[in-house]
């Protein structure tokens, strides 16, 4: 592949990752809701370094996996508990939304030009590397519970977010390699 090629390649990717972002941020259709608790937009909000927006976007995907394994298994979220009212299948959808965003928001550190002036982007990328390994980890043992316990809808869903996650560790190792 030539460099013209390559160059081309980015740019469509540079453009099809923010025409993704508009569509999470913006909503898709009038039921869509927010992936993100009340108390995660928050301190997003007011996160504006890439690391610690980062980091918080990792906590928020963790929390939607240890619920969906904590339900597998029979052990259902107390009275008040922000997961209380989302299937199994809602969470999964949360976390592959929310390993969506932190992929945008990374790549988007990475492509300013300004990049190598900031010390954050290496913390996020370090950070989504190692807390994708640990997600994938999970979803591949959460594989054999999805296929003896839920529908075909729910392993699709499991697939995604694996798919995703893999995407993550990938788009960080590579972005790591390139600092």
């Amino acid at each position: 592949m030539d460099a013209r090629t390559l160059i081309h390649l980015k740019l469509i990717r540079r453009v099809l990752c923010s025409l993704l972002f508009i569509l999470i941020v913006s909503g898709t259709d009038a039921d869509a809701r927010d992936f993100l608790t009340d108390k995660e937009i928050e301190l997003i909000q007011d996160a504006q370094a890439v690391d610690n927006r980062t980091r918080i976007y990792m906590e928020a995907a963790a929390l939607r996996l240890k619920t969906v394994q904590d339900r597998l298994n029979g052990k259902e979220s107390a009275p008040g508990d922000p997961m209380e009212f989302f299937s199994v299948e809602d969470m999964l959808d949360d976390y592959c939304r929310i390993f969506r965003s932190v992929i945008l928001i990374a790549d988007d550190a990475f492509q300013n030009r300004r990049r190598k002036e900031n010390a954050n982007i290496s913390k996020a990328l370090k950070t989504l590397k190692s807390e994708s390994a640990k997600r994938m980890k999970e979803l591949e043992a959460l594989k054999p519970i999805a296929e003896e316990k839920q529908g075909k809808e729910f392993i699709k869903r499991v697939n995604q977010a694996i798919e995703i996650t893999e995407e993550a560790f990938e788009g960080a190792q590579e972005g790591l390699s390139l600092l």
